[in-house]
């Protein structure tokens, strides 16, 4: 798979309107899943090298509407890691105490130490996404917090820290299906916001503001626009973007003081 055809090029500004929700590279759900599992494999054991060099760390932040499957791929993907080298942070509205600070203050402290995986579930996004829609800061506002953003994204990579953005890409038509399944199950009612219907209002300034955010994608932080009507196809595409960054990240086993050979155990 070539993820370089969801990643967003630098100095690109894009329309959601131009990448597809319901890709699935020709794949069936059976064979998409079989590949899911086996990267997970490939992922563990990438992870295990970051945790045991602990030199670098890798940031994932996923972004999306309601119902686009944050939870679902954080269960799916990340839970190939070892959750001892895991950080998963999911950020909500902010306390009285975090709005008493800047806005990126609370996000700062959760980025992940060297050596571990950081998810931010939601993330420093959404104070340029929610607070624009619902005109709680002008356009001025959120120009000076996305530059803000991108000069806090260079700090984390100088520190070693690489850092993967991805939004998942829905269809209003597969979010409808998702939000009334959520109706049609007493198990999943505590999931359904009524809020969210007000969100699904505004779908198209929703679009708008992402778009603004997408225009963050460099070489060193870089965007991923992910399918995500198929929730598997959703999976894999992940699963190749963390994969791939591992990879290219490198980390390598400590060398040891000692010689294994001559080690006895009674």
């Amino acid at each position: 798979m070539d993820i370089d055809n969801y990643r967003v090029k630098p100095g690109k500004r894009v329309k959601l309107s131009d990448w597809a929700t319901n890709d699935d590279a020709g794949l069936s759900k059976e064979e998409g899943q079989a590949q899911t599992a086996k990267l997970a494999g490939e992922l563990a054991e990438w992870q295990e090298r970051l945790y045991a060099e602990g030199k670098q760390s890798l940031l994932l932040i996923l972004q999306a509407r309601d119902a686009a499957g944050k939870d679902g791929a954080v269960k799916k993907v990340i839970g190939a890691f070892n959750p001892a080298g895991v950080q998963i942070t999911s950020f909500k509205q902010p306390s009285a105490e975090e709005l008493s600070h800047d806005f990126l203050w609370r996000i700062h402290q959760k980025a992940p130490a060297k050596g571990y995986v950081g998810v931010f579930n939601r993330s420093q996004y959404e104070d340029v996404l929610v607070t624009r829609v619902y005109d709680m800061i002008d356009d001025k506002t959120a120009k000076r917090r996305l530059e803000h953003i991108r000069h806090f994204e260079e700090l984390l990579t100088d520190n070693a820290t690489r850092i993967v953005k991805v939004y998942l890409h829905i269809s209003p038509e597969e979010q409808k299906e998702r939000l009334q399944a959520r109706l049609d199950n007493p198990g999943k009612h505590w999931k359904f916001n009524p809020g969210d219907l007000k969100d699904r209002s505004n779908w198209d300034k929703f679009n708008d503001v992402y778009e603004d955010a997408l225009t963050t994608s460099t070489d060193d932080a870089p965007w991923y626009v992910v399918p995500a009507d198929r929730k598997w196809y959703r999976d894999l595409v992940l699963s190749h973007i963390l994969l791939g960054a591992l990879k290219d990240m490198n980390p390598q086993f400590p060398a040891i003081d000692y010689d294994p050979s001559k080690v006895v155990i009674h």
